[in-house]
């Protein structure tokens, strides 16, 4: 990655705790893997599709690279502390294997520094020095990174699973993936184009247009699919009716209404008061629901997010 980024700009995702692989791609310790070593407490992903946290690498092909720059979102985004750069296109292209290879090696790392907690579960520790699913959703637009297909099958290969989290803004890349990921996340971020043009800031044009064109993509997917909304007081937490008109096309096996978090980069950008409740998002979901005649399946007040789906139980992946 150093021949590709600023010196300074490798500098602050360090001091972020970002592990960089290669050229583009990274993997951060999630709070969910300290949470579940040390205090027994999982990630929602655990209790909503059985993911087990202390064995889940949170990584990414496209750490600086995308093509929003989402109020909401804690990627450092070109601006951010005068620091600038091309942000819609990666530079040249790691290899597939290289990136896993690389993120395997960058979770090690981290899990060596719980190997003398006298807190740390034993057991767990010990599963977890044998990852076994990769979230593709650490930061950035995943899509951007043209095979990622390959890299998914190299996940697959060593006997992961995998969830991949995407804007919606590549559907061509979408349709053309060589692989399917275990399970598919589209971001649904704004009900009408006026909100999502605020709130997402696209940087390519016909963005609403082409999330609208994934959203009817989706259906096509083998896989168990879901649709995402990161909800942000005063800001885009509105309008449930509306929203539900866009996730119908999607028809996805999933929705997950889930708060805003007022965490990284995303504290240059908006406040503690855009951070909605919990109650919220349980009475946003509630007419989210009714509106898309799913069910309510399960939610996770911590986390502040709840599970929709027309399913009676959520499937479980691992």
């Amino acid at each position: 990655m150093q021949s590709s980024i600023s010196t300074k700009l490798i500098r602050l995702l360090k001091n972020q705790k970002y592990h960089l692989v290669g050229e583009h791609s990274a993997v951060k310790r999630c709070r969910w893997l300290y949470e579940t070593l040390v205090h027994d407490r999982p990630c929602y992903k655990q209790k909503f599709y059985g993911i087990r946290s202390h064995q889940c690498i949170q990584m990414t092909p496209a750490v600086l690279y995308c093509t929003m720059r989402c109020r909401f979102c804690w990627r450092a985004q070109s601006g951010d502390l005068g620091l600038k750069w091309e942000e819609t296109h990666l530079p040249k292209l790691d290899d597939p294997e290289e990136i896993v290879e690389g993120c395997i090696q960058a979770q090690l790392k981290i899990l060596s520094g719980y190997k003398g907690n006298p807190k740390t579960n034993r057991d767990k520790y010990s599963e977890a020095l044998t990852p076994r699913h990769a979230a593709i959703s650490l930061t950035g637009e995943p899509t951007l990174y043209p095979p990622l297909g390959d890299l998914i099958r190299s996940f697959h290969k060593r006997g992961f699973t995998t969830f991949l989290v995407t804007n919606g803004t590549l559907p061509e890349a979408l349709s053309r993936l060589s692989e399917e990921p275990t399970q598919l996340y589209v971001s649904v971020c704004a009900p009408d184009e006026k909100t999502f043009l605020g709130t997402c800031r696209p940087q390519i044009p016909a963005a609403w247009k082409k999330l609208s064109e994934t959203l009817s993509l989706l259906p096509s997917f083998k896989c168990p699919t879901v649709t995402r909304l990161t909800l942000v007081r005063h800001i885009n937490l509105k309008r449930p009716d509306l929203y539900a008109r866009l996730i119908e096309k999607a028809s996805p096996t999933y929705v997950e209404p889930k708060a805003y978090m007022h965490v990284g980069f995303s504290r240059l950008r908006l406040g503690f008061e855009n951070m909605p409740t919990h109650l919220e998002i349980q009475e946003f979901a509630d007419e989210l629901a009714k509106n898309l005649s799913y069910n309510m399946l399960n939610e996770v007040p911590e986390s502040r997010v709840v599970l929709l789906s027309r399913l009676e139980k959520p499937i479980k992946l691992a």
